[in-house]
């Protein structure tokens, strides 16, 4: 019985840490237009082997977007 508590720990332990490596980092860039702001995002997304989503933009005299950079591994995602 003590064996199975203890492997029991372990596998909510693995499946904490797997789930946790899964999270999006949150990115926010500024340029002076849309197409310029997506392409610095893209360019860090490419950097870390990831993909992005966009989650926000606004614009006055400049953009300011944030985006959600995946990890490709994490979802089995190939570049």
């Amino acid at each position: 019985m003590k064996s199975l508590k203890t492997l029991a720990i372990a596998t909510i332990a693995t499946l904490s840490l797997a789930s946790f490596g899964s999270f999006a980092q949150s990115v926010s860039v500024t340029d002076s237009t849309l197409d310029g702001a997506e392409s610095q995002i893209a360019a860090l997304a490419h950097q870390s082997g990831g993909h992005y989503k966009i989650t926000g933009a606004s614009s006055n005299n400049f953009v300011r977007m944030t985006a959600d950079i995946n990890d490709a591994s994490s979802h089995g995602l190939k570049n």
